[in-house]
């Protein structure tokens, strides 16, 4: 089975044949800091904004973007997705806690 999609008013694509059945790849910028730290290994999540959809056991195809020239520098990888956590509905602090200190995001092992 085949997923195309262009959604590139939020810099993603859902491309090429899929994974498994029901799951889709997924293409997404990434810029060449955090895409070093994710080739290395050192960065195990992404933080997105909730624009688009995904499920656990899709693929990210992220491809390294440079912000200088506006284009894809060609170097790419593929990630399986395996968590989620969307933060719409979730009312762990109050607004003005957040605003205060801002958020986190914490990879562990």
């Amino acid at each position: 089975m085949v997923y195309t999609h262009d959604l590139k008013s939020c810099g993603a694509s859902l491309v090429g044949s899929s994974p498994t059945p029901g799951t889709m790849k997924i293409e997404k910028k990434v810029l060449p800091e955090y895409f070093e730290k994710i080739l290395s290994g050192e960065k195990t999540f992404e933080l997105r904004l909730a624009d688009w959809s995904c499920n656990v056991g899709d693929i990210l195809v992220l491809g390294e973007w440079n912000p200088d020239t506006k284009d894809y520098t060609g170097r790419q990888v593929e990630k399986k997705i395996t968590y989620i956590l969307k933060t719409k509905d979730v009312h762990l602090w109050t607004k003005e806690e957040v605003d205060q200190y801002g958020l986190q995001i914490i990879s562990i092992k």
